[in-house]
């Protein structure tokens, strides 16, 4: 009825694939190995309550009232503590950004920096609700393979140098460095180095996304690009989603001081200002040590279910599949058989009572038609082992036909 009154940029909306999952098993007896969501046992329950009994006794005035656009000014000095814990040192308070949630950061960043025609770099395959955001600027994306240890950076120096020749210039390279969504590679440092040096000698910006940097359970976490970055040309973000609780809609950029007062003016005309609420909330987790004392227990937990999550899969899949063995964050990415479709099987998988979300829509050109993502850090321990078991009877079903 309405499509005649639709402006042509809904036209370049495309539909998240996790959130239709969601929908689809929500109420069936489906093991759901789709989702993103963080174990609820780490939620800080118990702490967030005294927080905001806290907040709301001294501090109702502010933390229930409007706030400035780019957040709560004693916030974003925590944002500034918070990501010298990643090893981000050199800025202060006006080089961050408060967001609702690492997604609206994204949001904004591709609207201010990509105009249609831009040519834009991404993983093979990347975060798929950002991979959404970018297609409605209509870019030109470039396309670089993720290997064992992210992102090819001879085929990215390759493709960009060819880019150069032709011509025209690379805009940004959208990166997730640390626990890749939904890869699960993490990039060493050299290679940080190097991606930054690419950068600096084609210039071009890069946008890292380190929602995982603080959920590396094996080895230490690499200090993001950012740390390295001496010229301003990393934007970073990250999200309090998986470190505190994803229901406070709360996350960060750190950028030049130019980048963040375009954020502001941007921010004005969606929604003002990032919750106060969150912020005061957030503000006191680092303050109390609330979030840093909590990390270890998630590391733990997750580290578990990963484990579990790979014996499984070793023993359940097929063994001409393959699969990453991430060192942090919540996923496993797979490979199978050329000749599967995860997308046409994925209705055979829900009867049988798993789900997962098909490999196709994380990739810039729909290909990877033969790959899937598998969540570890959501769903019990008992149901990660049935649950890849059940997909492993589909997958190989669907070779013997």
């Amino acid at each position: 009825m309405f499509e005649r009154f639709l402006s042509k940029e809904t036209s370049y909306l495309r539909t998240s694939e996790i959130r239709d999952l969601l929908k689809l098993t929500e109420g069936r007896n489906v093991i759901s190995l789709a989702g993103g969501l963080p174990d609820p046992q780490t939620f800080p329950v118990e702490e967030i309550k005294k927080i905001i009994n806290d907040v709301l006794f001294n501090n109702s005035d502010k933390a229930l009232q409007y706030a400035a656009t780019p957040g709560i000014s004693e916030f974003r000095k925590e944002l500034v503590n918070i990501s010298r814990m990643r090893g981000i040192t050199g800025i202060n308070e006006n080089n961050t950004f408060a967001t609702v949630g690492s997604q609206e950061a994204l949001f904004m960043l591709f609207n201010i920096l990509v105009d249609p025609g831009d040519n834009v770099i991404v993983e093979a395959p990347t975060y798929l609700a950002a991979l959404n955001v970018i297609r409605t600027r209509r870019p030109n994306f470039i396309s670089v393979p993720v290997t064992e240890n992210g992102p090819d950076l001879e085929e990215l120096e390759r493709k960009v140098k060819d880019t150069t020749n032709n011509g025209k210039k690379v805009k940004l390279m959208y990166v997730i460095p640390t626990a890749q969504n939904p890869a699960g590679t993490t990039m060493n440092i050299e290679d940080r180095k190097r991606l930054l040096e690419i950068a600096s000698k084609y210039d071009f910006l890069v946008v890292e996304d380190d929602a995982y940097g603080f959920l590396v359970f094996e080895g230490e976490s690499p200090p993001p690009i950012k740390a390295f970055d001496k010229e301003g040309r990393v934007i970073y973000t990250s999200t309090f989603s998986k470190i505190l609780a994803p229901g406070l809609r709360l996350g960060w950029v750190v950028a030049h001081e130019d980048l963040i007062r375009e954020m502001e003016l941007y921010k004005q005309n969606i929604d003002l200002h990032t919750p106060s609420l969150s912020q005061y909330i957030a503000m006191e987790a680092i303050r109390r040590g609330v979030i840093q004392n909590n990390l270890p227990k998630i590391r733990r937990i997750y580290k578990e279910k990963r484990d579990i999550m790979l014996e499984a899969i070793q023993e359940y899949f097929p063994k001409d599949s393959r699969w990453s063995k991430p060192v942090g964050g919540m996923f496993v990415f797979a490979w199978l058989p050329s000749r599967i479709d995860t997308t046409k099987m994925l209705e055979k998988a829900l009867q049988k009572g798993v789900a997962y979300v098909p490999g196709s829509s994380f990739y810039a050109d729909y290909s990877g038609r033969n790959t899937m993502r598998l969540n570890f850090s959501y769903p019990k321990k008992e149901e990660l082992t049935e649950g890849i078991k059940r997909l492993g009877q589909v997958i190989k079903e669907e070779l013997s036909t």
